[in-house]
């Protein structure tokens, strides 16, 4: 089972070019960074982690900005979002940060996905229907797709959503057809959204029961839509610390646990990754 890390990086944390670092000699596998934003001082959609907005949600770097510090003193971390706001970006510009981090990271990025859940932050980007950011998200994934392949001289793409005739647009990433897509749900709905245009779910830890059954459920899923279970990937988002679920995580065919890192300065931020690679090392040694 691999381990990467997620946080929210912010004007008041380590800085990402420190933290990069730090997690490489560490021997962490990836770093996740989330992405929104705004949030609207209205606050109407409830945050589905509690009451109480922590402050990182709207003082969060842009996360391509802040990965690509990573890229530039890192060489062999893989560099994630967790997760980028698809229907509130624009998919040809997005695709081009995209391909850009990617080709010049040497392939080492990993397309994490989801369709958020504030409706007024995303309205003030444009996408009104909320209830509809999930056809809006599978229709520029798919748009951004053709933009990435190497194999086309011109690119275009024409959906009820999202519409534009045939360009040119490089550079196209280095990992191809494109970089993997990790798609950010709940079960079941997160995992049908990823067999139809990503290659992995990456569910919340604590919010979906069992994740250890419904990975195998997924699987399954995917076995039945005709594709590969083994190369469907299950990432656990904000993975627990506990060596013994982190066993069972791994007994059960989990392929990644992602911990989750408060927004901290740096002496405070060194001392948590100390004690997430004992967390870790536990399993490693077991």
């Amino acid at each position: 089972m691999l381990f990467g890390v997620a946080t929210f990086p912010t004007d008041y944390a380590i800085h990402p070019a420190e933290l990069g670092p730090a997690l490489e000699e560490r021997g962490f596998e990836s770093l996740w960074v989330a992405e929104h934003s705004h949030i609207p001082s209205s606050r109407r959609s409830p945050w589905p982690g509690g009451d109480e907005l922590p402050r990182h949600y709207y003082a969060a770097v842009d996360p391509f900005v802040a990965l690509s510090m990573v890229a530039a003193v890192t060489t062999e971390l893989k560099l994630a979002t967790g997760i980028a706001l698809v229907p509130q970006r624009d998919p040809i510009q997005l695709a081009k940060e995209v391909a850009s981090l990617d080709r010049l990271s040497n392939g080492r990025f990993l397309f994490g996905v989801g369709g958020g859940w504030n409706a007024e932050e995303m309205a003030d980007h444009g996408t009104e229907d909320f209830e509809g950011r999930w056809k809006l998200m599978r229709e520029r994934i798919e748009a951004m797709k053709t933009l990435w392949d190497d194999t086309l001289e011109e690119a275009e793409y024409h959906g009820d959503l999202v519409n534009f005739d045939a360009c040119k647009v490089w550079p196209k990433p280095a990992q191809q057809p494109h970089p993997p897509i990790h798609v950010g749900g709940g079960f079941p709905h997160g995992v049908r959204r990823a067999i139809r245009y990503g290659n992995g779910w990456v569910p919340i830890g604590g919010r979906d029961g069992d994740l250890v059954a419904a990975a195998a459920d997924a699987r399954q899923m995917v076995a039945e839509a005709g594709g590969d279970p083994e190369a469907f990937e299950v990432s656990i988002y904000s993975a627990p610390t506990d060596p013994g679920e982190l066993e069972r995580f791994a007994a059960g065919g989990i392929d990644r646990a992602i911990f989750a890192l408060g927004s901290l300065p740096r002496d405070e931020t060194l001392v948590a990754l100390d004690s997430l690679v004992t967390a870790r090392d536990a399993v490693a040694s077991s």
